[in-house]
């Protein structure tokens, strides 16, 4: 692409969201205990390293194929997104709810999940146009 073509919305929204998760993913890989406190959860850092460290990695491999060269490799990447990203969200509200996570805990992974629910949306649109 060059400097003078126009990047879509959804374009945009794409890479918004790989960098997100590249982001969210280093630091559950690399840092567990950084994303135990953004949580409030910071008692639960020692037993949620294991966890932290394998969201990480997912994190960070969807987040890779979302900045893909191939196409047919974003797309899959997008089509994933969207299941997983309904997913955490759902997960985050029923753990809130079901107290199995703080309320502010629950709260902020719901906000971040919607948004990267949000931003999965965003950037499969030019797909849903296409049905």
């Amino acid at each position: 692409m060059t400097q003078m073509e126009a990047v879509s919305g959804e374009d945009l929204a794409r890479r918004a969201l790989a960098a997100v998760r590249i982001f969210n993913g280093a630091a559950g890989l690399l840092a567990p205990s950084f994303l135990a406190r953004r949580l409030g959860v910071e008692e639960a850092a020692g037993p949620m390293a294991y966890p932290f460290r394998m969201f990480g990695i997912r994190t960070i491999l969807i987040g890779s194929d979302l900045l893909a060269r191939d196409p047919a490799v974003r797309r899959h990447a997008l089509r994933a997104a969207l299941v997983v990203h309904a997913s955490d969200t759902i997960s985050a509200v029923v753990a809130g709810r079901s107290g199995a996570l703080p309320r502010r805990a629950a709260r902020t992974a719901t906000v971040i999940s919607a948004i990267n629910l949000a931003l999965s949306v965003a950037a499969n649109w030019s797909e849903v146009d296409r049905l």
